[in-house]
């Protein structure tokens, strides 16, 4: 059986033991993994992801945010460009699905494209479903063509949640991933070596949900 290597002094001795041994690979597995998008924003996932990938505290994400939905003078008139902030829902009205899906038709092209919307259920048993999700009011309204209405802050919090928001409706990411086992002559030292590589760039030619640090 594998067995933990739990001192310093354990892991040199397995290092030095090793290094001068024969190793061969066992056996290789080869299969396909998908991933599929993350549910469009709530509050909590905004600030997290605002938090990983802008460095927003949480309480800065929903001041930008609460401006966002309040509305930006964009070329002479008052738009609200995000649906209301605060939110554990993660549903998507219909029409505004229509829009998204039609955009990724044409901006990426069919093969991101679904056959059918991805339906997301809220997870919490008393969600507030009378709030979607958090997305822009109109999908249409590129970041790239927000960037002299909004401030820099307020441009990066809308162009995350644009892309979240059209990543929710592309389709998944396909993976290939090859595992090998490699041990040595006598089999007594094993190892496993994982690797993936992508067959299928999917919703990641949008975007890719950030991860908290080790």
């Amino acid at each position: 059986g594998a067995q933990k290597l739990s001192t310093a002094g354990a892991a040199e001795k397995f290092l030095n033991e090793s290094k001068g041994a024969q190793y061969t690979v066992k056996d290789i597995t080869v299969k396909d993994g998908k991933r599929t998008p993350s549910a469009p924003f709530t509050t909590s996932t905004l600030q997290q992801e605002a938090s990983r990938k802008l460095g927003f505290s949480a309480k800065k994400t929903m001041q930008v945010a609460q401006k966002l939905y309040e509305g930006i003078d964009v070329g002479g008139e008052t738009l609200g460009l995000i649906t209301y902030m605060r939110t554990d829902g993660t549903t998507l009205a219909a029409d505004s699905v229509d829009s998204i899906r039609k955009l990724i038709g044409e901006k990426y092209g069919a093969k991101y494209l679904p056959p059918k919307p991805i339906i997301y259920k809220s997870k919490s048993k008393n969600a507030q479903e009378a709030h979607e999700a958090i997305r822009p009011t109109d999908i249409n309204l590129l970041p790239e063509k927000l960037a002299k209405n909004l401030d820099a802050d307020q441009l990066k919090l809308y162009d995350l949640i644009w892309k979240r928001t059209i990543a929710c409706q592309m389709e998944s990411v396909v993976f290939s991933i090859v595992s090998a086992k490699i041990t040595t002559k006598d089999e007594k030292f094993s190892a496993r070596a994982n690797g993936s590589t992508i067959l299928f760039d999917g919703f990641y030619k949008v975007y890719q949900e950030g991860v908290d640090e080790e």
